[in-house]
């Protein structure tokens, strides 16, 4: 079904075509007897699939990763794709609309996504309204984890970002399961700065000393950039463990172009933004697997990068991940992915 789909959605320009196709998700799934069906047919359930991280329950291993649904506006829906965890956001404490049109770009010959998005989002208070409503639902069966990505406001200087990650942290603390701390979007100025041991130690801090004072924790995770070296990796691996984190999340989208097969003057044209997909299936798997060894078999690790068949989950797996996200496959395979990662790729 979805081969017959991608053509006309692929003809529409790619945050367009992105729209279009959660609208029709959504609109199928507020109909019981069709969210029925693409349950039956996207679902993988089974005990067996189960996984229990950081004093939570995943129905299954394979989960979306942020910026998908960065407003939580499509969970019920998303929901009947088969995840086992859908992550929110990037969210920021105020609403701000992101970079100029256009920002998202598809380089089909290569399986990937260019995308300068630039954290648009209707803030932190609109996402806690709809995870609110989204956990006040009745609904049968098990029930995907809820993940939380924060960030700050682009107009917010680094010296105060601490403060953008906090607001957003108390704002959906009652109703996010695990926060993911995004301090790698290449696409927000200055944001990867905070990657540096000073201030991330700060920001990282500052997070833990609120989150100790809920009543009930909330499992707080890293998400890094695939573009550093072996000393930097090894550096956020021994903040991770300082911190008192649960996990890392590798990785974000990266800003290397070499050995694509797009052409130089289309890349040009395109200009700056993260590319993810297919070319970035090697690199995160690479950062996966040092993580692992650097981390030991404690920490959580969950794979994101490249990951558009059952091989390529498998190679995450294999390398040290506990869970796994897709997002750019989705949109080059379609919904089936998540099944046949489940049935074929764990």
């Amino acid at each position: 079904m979805y081969a017959l789909l991608r053509p006309l959605l692929f003809a529409l320009p790619p945050e367009r075509a992105h729209h279009t196709a959660m609208a029709l998700l959504k609109g199928l799934a507020a109909v019981p007897p069709l969210r029925w069906m693409l349950q039956r047919t996207f679902s993988a359930q089974s005990p067996d699939l189960e996984r229990r991280y950081m004093g939570l329950t995943f129905p299954n291993p394979v989960g979306l990763a942020a910026g998908f649904d960065k407003d939580g506006r499509h969970l019920e829906a998303l929901a009947c794709l088969g995840f086992g965890f859908l992550e929110v956001g990037t969210v920021t404490p105020r609403p701000q609309p992101g970079n100029p049109h256009p920002r998202l770009f598809r380089l089909s010959a290569d399986r990937a996504l260019i995308n300068r998005m630039g954290f648009n989002n209707d803030g932190a208070q609109a996402l806690a309204q709809r995870l609110r409503r989204w956990r006040e639902q009745a609904h049968a069966g098990p029930r995907p984890v809820i993940g939380a990505n924060i960030g700050k406001n682009k107009d917010t200087p680094n010296e105060q970002a601490a403060d953008d990650y906090l607001e957003c942290f108390h704002t959906l603390a009652p109703w996010a399961d695990y926060f993911a701390v995004n301090v790698s979007s290449p696409n927000t100025p200055g944001l990867r700065d905070l990657q540096s041991r000073e201030p991330l130690l700060h920001l990282l801090e500052s997070l833990q000393n609120a989150n100790q004072r809920l009543p009930a924790p909330r499992p707080l995770l890293l998400k890094i950039a695939p573009d550093m070296d072996a000393r930097q990796l090894d550096e956020i691996a021994d903040i991770a463990r300082y911190t008192q984190l649960a996990g890392l999340i590798a990785t974000n989208t990266t800003l290397v172009r070499s050995g694509l097969r797009t052409n130089a003057q289309r890349l040009e044209a395109i200009g700056p933004g993260g590319l993810s997909g297919a070319p970035l299936r090697q690199r995160a798997t690479e950062v996966i697997r040092h993580l692992r060894h650097r981390l030991g078999p404690e920490a959580l690790l969950i794979g994101v990068g490249g990951i558009d068949s059952p091989q390529a989950a498998q190679e995450k797996f294999q390398a040290g991940a506990d869970l796994v996200q897709v997002y750019t496959g989705l949109i080059y395979e379609g919904p089936g992915l998540v099944r046949d990662i489940l049935t074929r790729g764990i």
